[in-house]
């Protein structure tokens, strides 16, 4: 595993739909650091998809996210993993990047199908532990286990974001310190 580069890197955000926000815990966390995460991304110019599981059912993308999302950039599925979508799959494939940056819910269910297909199409995945959930704390802590495991990254917001930064002094730095200190 290697460090996460901007232009290498691609965000996925998996499913912060409005029905999930309502149940899973820490949901106000998860939101506040995948929000970060989508503003860093687009400071280091970090191309950004997100899914939505049955929007139908589950709702949009909330809406705090939804307005940092590029327009076109939600894709609608059913299946739990982002790879048993074949759009998405030849999405990601095009974007011609290798490294993605995964945030959303639920843990247990498709974050974690969708990062082990991820990484087993070829992807290097790395999974934001601060902006990722469950609706029970254990579900959440054993697929981080799992995904350890796995081979799949688990880190945070702030390790992407350092990482995707590089070094300070830049007008990208500074304006990531302001992010930062939010």
């Amino acid at each position: 595993m290697t460090l996460l580069s901007p232009s290498r890197s691609l965000m996925l955000v998996i499913d912060i739909q409005e029905r999930l926000v309502a149940v899973v815990g820490e949901a106000e966390r998860i939101v506040a650091r995948t929000s970060l995460l989508l503003r860093a991304a687009d400071l280091l110019h970090v191309p950004v998809l997100a899914s939505e599981q049955y929007p139908k059912g589950l709702g949009a993308t909330v809406p705090e996210l939804a307005r940092l999302i590029p327009s076109g950039g939600v894709m609608e599925k059913l299946a739990f993993s982002v790879t048993a979508e074949p759009s998405v799959l030849r999405r990601l494939a095009a974007s011609g990047r290798n490294q993605l940056v995964l945030a959303g819910m639920e843990a247990h269910v498709c974050v974690l199908q969708s990062a082990m297909g991820l990484k087993q199409a070829g992807f290097e995945v790395h999974v934001v532990a601060d902006a990722v959930g469950s609706r029970r704390p254990e579900d959440a802590s054993r697929a981080f286990g799992r995904l350890h495991l796995a081979g799949i990254e688990v880190t945070t917001s702030e390790m992407v974001a350092f990482e995707w930064a590089r070094r300070a002094g830049t007008p990208q730095f500074k304006a990531m310190s302001r992010l930062l200190r939010e």
